[in-house]
């Protein structure tokens, strides 16, 4: 009798994927169907919604009661399961990050300005570049902002109502999800600013942190994008990758000619 199951029930085939049918049988427990979510985020490239997830269940399950119930399985354990952008992936542990840092791939680091941009955009979109400007007390290169497009953190959301038709900033949900942030609104407040110690304990009287919001629709005073807004758009990667070639050959005949007089 060796080599046969004694409950005379196949044994599960190794990398192979469940079919999402089994979801739907009705011997399909509470069990199965954690595992079926466990499979499905495990192996996802991106993080997937709720809707997604009930493709491969029936329409009565509570898919929220059972990512819940799978998010509290993983706490505390090498990876975990998070809720970023208003969808749902795991990640390692928030504290062993740093034994990732190895095997990951080195993104291109933001200047201050570029930071200082995205924050402003994050807790005040939509937002013009002029009231960037403001908000900063300096002028912003168009450069600025068209690495941020480039990066996809930050979208054209449409024109303001204004002289000039400015275009209007917003941010993304790749934003969210690089940040680890469920929705715009769990950007940290002003005491967590301050406890972190990115804001002055000397703040003027008053002074406050807006309610950012990353609402969709168009806001009072706000037009949709037009052809011209979406042209910008796609040509801001093009454009920026141009001027770093264009940086880059500017260094490298430097270098030739320095070589040539030593």
């Amino acid at each position: 009798m060796s080599g046969q199951n004694k409950n005379n029930v196949a044994p599960a085939r190794q990398g192979l994927p469940l079919p999402a049918s089994i979801a739907r049988l009705p011997s399909a427990g509470r069990h199965e169907k954690l595992r079926i979510l466990e499979a499905l985020l495990f192996a996802a490239p991106h993080p997937l919604d709720e809707l997604e997830l009930r493709k491969h269940l029936t329409e009565t399950d509570n898919i929220p009661a059972l990512l819940d119930e799978l998010q509290g399985l993983y706490a505390g354990r090498g990876v975990n399961l998070v809720r970023v952008a208003g969808k749902w992936i795991f990640r390692t542990a928030e504290d062993l990050s740093f034994l990732m840092e190895r095997y990951s791939t080195e993104q291109k680091k933001l200047s201050r300005v570029a930071l200082e941009t995205l924050a402003i955009i994050a807790y005040h979109q939509p937002v013009t570049r002029a009231e960037i400007e403001e908000i900063r007390g300096v002028s912003t290169s168009k450069g600025t902002i068209d690495v941020l497009l480039e990066v996809n953190w930050v979208r054209l959301r449409g024109r303001r109502q204004a002289p000039g038709r400015p275009v209007t900033y917003g941010t993304t949900p790749e934003f969210l999800e690089h940040f680890g942030f469920d929705a715009i609104k769990d950007l940290p407040g002003l005491a967590e600013l301050k406890g972190a110690g990115l804001l002055d304990s000397n703040l003027p009287a008053g002074f406050v942190i807006p309610e950012p919001t990353d609402a969709l629709a168009l806001q009072p005073g706000e037009d949709p994008p037009d052809d011209e807004t979406l042209f910008d758009h796609a040509d801001a990667e093009e454009a920026l990758n141009q001027t770093q070639a264009d940086g880059d050959k500017e260094a490298e005949s430097a270098a030739e000619l320095r070589a040539a007089r030593s």
